[in-house]
């Protein structure tokens, strides 16, 4: 009888601690980013983008029009959306409320996308059919390319870095023909920073970490996913190689739809449009972080 009310106990005890790390997937938070410049080579410009990522339409917790009530009074010039949209075909049809949500925004330059490891489990025709789908509703992808938005005379240069986990990513024709002005870099697994060190950019955005999704004690099951994770840097905002970049914990969550020691995010970044042509212009930037 003893042993009994022993395993009882215990069965509910966690059966309440996974029922509230189901609940953590409900708290979304909304974390705001403001990267500074030194006076020296501004353009006077800030721009504001919304950077999604990891939204695993299989288990995202937010709906299209719960997303659209957070932004709607937000100031958002720009839409980044970093990977792991889904891996399941079905999930396609998902993700056009979220898209349609999202211009309804209307950022003032557009809305730009790479993919991730779990949108290249499809294949084929299906792998197709979902870069249609972002295309269709007002999304240009980027794989290994670049493009550039000229804003009132200051150019910013878009790189979109395929993903680097399933061995996609190309550097040199991701950064072909990029000329003058600010460098924002896309792409969804942070571990490319790594082997960066010959490209310059002002400012790299990613996902792919959930933010250990199971932090605790420590994410010990991210151990495979890179060097970065044995430098401590699976979420946030990190420099490396006098570089900054962000790893965003993501808007959904795959495997089990749990989370422990992490939320899901929607972050809005302040970028000042400062070319990123001197070192030393940089250097100010991280100096005022």
């Amino acid at each position: 009888m003893l042993l009994f009310g022993f395993i009882t106990i215990t069965l509910a005890m966690l059966a309440c601690l996974l029922y509230k790390a189901y609940l953590n997937t409900q708290q979304v938070n909304m974390n705001k980013i403001s990267l500074a410049s030194g006076a020296q080579n501004r353009s006077g410009q800030d721009i504001h983008v919304l950077h999604l990522s990891d939204m695993h339409l299989e288990n995202i917790s937010i709906t299209a029009n719960q997303l659209f009530d957070r932004l709607t009074d937000e100031q958002i010039d720009l839409i980044a959306l970093t990977g792991d949209f889904l891996d399941r075909p079905r999930s396609i049809p998902k993700l056009v409320p979220y898209l349609k949500v999202l211009n309804r925004l209307r950022p003032k330059y557009g809305m730009y996308a790479v993919f991730g490891n779990h949108d290249y489990v499809l294949k084929g025709a299906n792998f197709a059919s979902l870069q249609q789908t972002l295309e269709q509703n007002g999304c240009t992808t980027l794989r290994n390319e670049n493009d550039v938005i000229d804003i009132n005379g200051t150019r910013l240069n878009i790189i979109g870095i395929d993903d680097a986990s399933t061995e996609r990513s190309d550097l040199a024709a991701s950064f072909h023909g990029i000329g003058n002005g600010y460098r924002l870099v896309l792409t969804h697994d942070p571990n490319i920073v790594l082997k960066m060190r010959r490209y310059s950019f002002d400012y790299l955005l990613s996902g792919h970490f959930h933010g250990g999704q199971i932090h605790w004690p420590k994410p010990y099951h991210l151990a495979a996913m890179g060097e970065l994770v044995g430098m401590n840097m699976i979420k946030g905002l990190h420099v490396h190689d006098g570089k900054p970049f962000y790893i965003s914990e993501g808007l959904g969550q795959t495997g089990v739809n749990i989370r422990v020691g992490s939320r899901p995010e929607i972050t809005i970044h302040r970028l000042p449009l400062a070319s990123s042509a001197s070192r030393i212009q940089q250097e100010q930037t991280l100096a005022a972080m």
